[in-house]
């Protein structure tokens, strides 16, 4: 009988017997057969009942381990399948040399991510002192100047916002009057202080009105509505600076408004960044958090006390706290509220004029809310000037 007969013996080792001949102590053997038998019989597996005794230890007389390594007794296992030993009871066939299974997978354990500032921080940083050199140098040297700064960013500011209204939401809201009237609104309120200011908002108003009358009547009620809102939002928030630059210490005064609204935003980047973990208002802006807020305020205590005692004739330090503590809300609500406006209209930013930083409006937002705030307090402190 060759190999590949059904009776030829298989290569493979067996359990629970030993070359001494049977196991005392092991499972009944089974059916006696004689060597005839077995070799025209291929003997089924059985698979083996648990020894009574012995365990994991082996007791001296042969009892073989259940979890031991495959038998290395040839001769044994020859005499087995030819029926030389029926008392050894036969089990299935192992391989000599299993092949090792395959490790399981491991699932991929998940990286920590890192916090990233989500814009371009070098673009950012250049654009950021580039601007402040700008406005500082107009600021000192020629306030006529600076006012036309303000003027310029205005209407950037209103170009943007218009386009995005147009584009996100198909309200046209008439963009010449209002450049136009914003422009007129900021220097009226150098010239002529606050009484300047409201009647040129008065003027861009009707103007606005009238010009969207050369269009067909559809969406009229909504396009001056937003018009009139764009008009108060951006230019007449933006004359309470360019009153403030009336005073006698003018230029100190518009520069501690603009350091104490960009510490409040640095603090609260910087505080809420590294601790942040309480959202402020995570329908809004989920990126603001209530640690952020008390950076925002802490810096701008500390910048307020500073100002107002070394920069603004007549200040003293608990003024500049009161002021600080005011700057860091109005500059939170201020961003809220620019959030908000761009959640509404489903985009990230207002413009990509200013790289790292987005649009003119992405840096008016919480400038526009405050100026009143720091104009109407520095007037309570220490007057006009």
């Amino acid at each position: 009988m060759n190999d590949s007969s059904w009776g030829a013996p298989p290569q493979a080792g067996y359990w629970g017997a030993s070359d001494q001949g049977p196991v005392q102590g092991a499972a009944p053997a089974g059916p006696a057969y004689d060597a005839h038998y077995a070799q025209q019989t291929r003997p089924m597996p059985i698979v083996p009942d648990v020894p009574e005794h012995g365990g994991d230890q082996d007791d001296g007389q042969g009892a073989a381990r259940l979890s031991g390594p495959l038998f290395r007794d040839e001769p044994f296992r020859d005499q087995t399948y030819r029926g030389e030993n029926p008392s050894a009871q036969p089990y299935a066939a192992v391989p000599q040399n299993p092949e090792p299974m395959p490790d399981a997978p491991q699932p991929a354990q998940p990286q920590p991510q890192k916090k990233t500032a989500g814009r371009d921080l070098g673009a950012a940083i250049g654009v950021g002192v580039g601007l402040g050199a700008v406005i500082v140098a107009s600021l000192f040297v020629v306030k006529a100047v600076f006012v036309g700064v303000v003027a310029v960013a205005v209407v950037v500011g209103l170009w943007e916002l218009t386009k995005r209204l147009e584009e996100r939401k198909g309200i046209k809201a008439p963009l010449v009057p209002l450049a136009i009237g914003g422009a007129a609104m900021v220097v009226a309120g150098y010239v002529r202080g606050a009484e300047g200011a409201w009647v040129a908002m008065a003027l861009t108003a009707l103007a606005v009105l009238v010009w969207r009358m050369t269009e067909p009547p559809e969406g009229y009620l909504k396009d001056v509505t937003a018009g009139l809102f764009a008009a108060f939002y951006v230019p007449f928030l933006a004359t309470f600076v360019a009153m403030m630059l009336m005073a006698d210490d003018g230029s100190r005064r518009v520069l501690t408004f603009l350091v104490l609204t960009v510490v409040s935003d640095t603090g609260a980047y910087a505080v809420g960044w590294r601790f942040g973990k309480t959202k402020l208002a995570p329908r809004i802006s989920p990126g603001k958090t209530r640690e952020g807020l008390l950076g925002a305020v802490a810096f701008a205590m500390v910048a307020g006390a500073l100002c107002m005692q070394f920069m603004i004739d007549g200040g003293t330090w608990w003024q500049g706290l009161l002021l600080g503590l005011a700057v860091a809300v109005s500059a939170t609500l201020g961003d809220l509220g620019e959030s908000m406006i761009k959640r509404d209209l489903g985009i990230k930013d207002m413009g990509t004029l200013l790289p790292g930083h987005g649009g003119i409006m992405d840096r008016l937002d919480s400038l526009l809310p405050t100026a009143p705030v720091v104009w109407l307090l520095l007037v309570i402190f220490v007057g006009s000037g």
